[in-house]
């Protein structure tokens, strides 16, 4: 069964630090392009990190505080997120592009709120 599950949400004051993890199964993990999206409701979810084999990118809004990374052994992507700010408050969702990027698979995302 192909499948991400995130964790590693909740509730941490402005400047303060949190680790995502995103664990996936049913699929060759390691030839995935793996990524962070978020939503705020009302709002379309946009594009936070992405990685592939060893590139990554980032949305503008998180360049220099949020960092992706992958473990291929462990099957499972993280997004370590510092410095963080009231308005990162989303929802936090992982996705995976595999089979050579003609399918994809959606977590159930975590909420994070930035707030004191």
């Amino acid at each position: 069964q192909v499948q991400l599950v995130e964790s590693g949400g909740g509730l941490v004051q402005p400047g303060g630090s949190l680790r995502l993890s995103c664990a996936a199964s049913g699929f060759t993990f390691s030839r995935a392009v793996m990524s962070w999206h978020r939503q705020v409701p009302g709002k379309e979810r946009e594009l936070t990190a992405v990685i592939g084999s060893t590139d990554t990118n980032y949305a503008d809004s998180v360049k220099g505080r949020f960092t992706i990374s992958r473990d291929n052994a462990r099957s499972t992507v993280y997004l370590q997120m510092n410095s963080l700010k009231p308005e990162d408050t989303a929802v936090y969702y992982c996705k995976a592009r595999y089979d050579r990027g003609s399918l994809e698979v959606w977590g159930q995302g975590t909420l994070v709120t930035v707030s004191s």
